[in-house]
């Protein structure tokens, strides 16, 4: 038993987060994990299309999937900078999105650093302006998707995980972890595989059993948004505070106020929603 406990705590650090390197290039399981979770996301898409008589093609969701791309790794990257790191970004404003750094003759570095929040809202603008685009029903189609997107979600915490990025809090419990990526080198709570399993699986499976249950358009939606809130809120008080933010008041991490805008954000959804149908 001692060599298993041994064996997990020590994981992380067994598992090589690169799917192969050539010189300073390194392709990361993280970036397979996205390109994992659209696939997710497109082939749960095509199934609601197909088994509950959705008006979209397989083409649109296509389409679409390259516009949300786009606004995931926009808003991702942006929402990280402003509400994270703009102390640093506000002086270092061509790292934003350039992976070099500039202070060491150009290196290569790479692009760290992506906001769940900054990349919701990032797709949430991409799906508003692809509707209205191509004149779809932004509530019914967005609500078509939303059962998926947990799933999705689920991959991309996972590449965390494997990335040893996005640790824990110190802690003493038998399943805590070692993270190479940890200066103190302390045992903490994998906090990666509690978001993937709760934010991610649990979240899938509640909104995929309910997704014939849409009361409304822009039901799910709502619901989703709320139900993220709740479950990262609280992982939050597992998951380590950003190094360069710390807890606000000493209670709450950024994260958990983002989180309680996300709840907030959902009722108003579910409240406007229920009001416009009722009318």
């Amino acid at each position: 038993m001692g060599s298993f406990i041994n064996t997990w705590q020590h994981l992380p650090a067994q598992i090589n987060p690169d799917l192969f390197s050539i010189g300073s290039f390194h392709l990361r399981y993280y970036s397979l994990m996205y390109i994992v979770a659209f696939a997710v996301v497109y082939a749960l898409a095509l199934y609601r299309i197909k088994s509950e008589k959705y008006e979209y093609t397989a083409e649109t969701i296509q389409d679409y999937l390259v516009w949300a791309m786009i606004g995931l790794i926009l808003g991702g990257r942006l929402g990280y900078v402003f509400f994270y790191n703009w102390s640093y970004y506000s002086s270092h404003l061509l790292e934003i999105f350039l992976p070099f750094d500039f202070a060491q003759g150009m290196k290569f570095v790479g692009i760290s650093g992506m906001s769940y929040h900054g990349g919701l809202i990032g797709v949430f603008i991409t799906t508003a302006y692809f509707c209205i685009k191509y004149k779809i029903n932004f509530w019914r189609f967005v609500d078509l998707l939303i059962p998926a997107i947990p799933l999705g979600y689920f991959f991309g915490r996972i590449g965390n995980f494997i990335n040893g990025e996005l640790f824990g809090r110190v802690t003493t419990v038998p399943w805590g972890m070692y993270f190479p990526l940890d200066p103190a080198n302390s045992l903490r709570h994998p906090s990666q595989l509690y978001e993937a399993f709760f934010e991610g699986f649990v979240l899938f499976l509640v909104l995929w059993l309910i997704r014939k249950k849409n009361f409304f358009a822009g039901y799910l939606l709502g619901l989703y948004i709320i139900g993220y809130g709740l479950v990262r809120f609280f992982i939050e008080l597992f998951r380590e505070p950003d190094y360069q933010l710390g807890l606000f008041l000493g209670i709450i991490s950024m994260g958990q106020i983002l989180c309680l805008l996300m709840i907030l954000g959902g009722i108003i959804i579910l409240l406007w929603r229920k009001n416009a149908v009722s009318n």
